[in-house]
């Protein structure tokens, strides 16, 4: 594979790309989880914010996933390597609407800050297809955080 970076550097960016994969698929299933055991007056509105969100992020770990092969290397996809990649704590028990928004706040800003640290990394072996998914997707977590923010407010 001849890409214009070397199999030394693809296996750095791979290595944070899976990070962001770990990340990514540990907040898809909190989100599913919170999806389907929030409760209370709100029930509704969050259950299917919840959904459209999880939808998202379903989406985004085949992207991730898929970048990492592309870079020649291949993806992490079970629980195991997950855990042991994610930044992201599980949350168990029975959980209140504030604290699974707050989780979720949390790991959506959890990622930007991981996908920035791998965007620097992408810049710096000229990796432009790297940077170009990372900050699409830093700009979809921060808006997500947002809108989870103003539930709080």
């Amino acid at each position: 594979m001849n890409i214009g970076i070397n199999q030394d550097d693809t296996k750095k960016i791979a290595n944070g790309v899976s990070s962001v994969l770990a990340d990514t698929y540990t907040l898809y299933l909190k989100t599913q989880n919170f999806h389907w055991n929030v409760t209370g007056p709100r029930f509704h509105q969050l259950h299917e914010m919840f959904e459209e969100h999880y939808h998202e992020l379903a989406g985004a770990v085949d992207e991730i996933a898929e970048r990492i092969r592309a870079l020649g290397h291949k993806s992490p996809g079970t629980f195991k390597e997950f855990l042991e990649l994610t930044s992201i704590s599980e949350s168990t028990g029975n959980i209140n609407a504030d604290d699974m928004l707050t989780a979720l706040i949390d790991g959506h800003e959890a990622i930007s800050r991981k996908s920035r640290e791998v965007i620097q990394m992408a810049d710096e072996y000229n990796d432009e297809a790297t940077i170009d998914l990372l900050a699409g997707r830093i700009k979809t977590h921060e808006k997500t955080a947002w809108m989870l923010r103003s539930f709080l407010q």
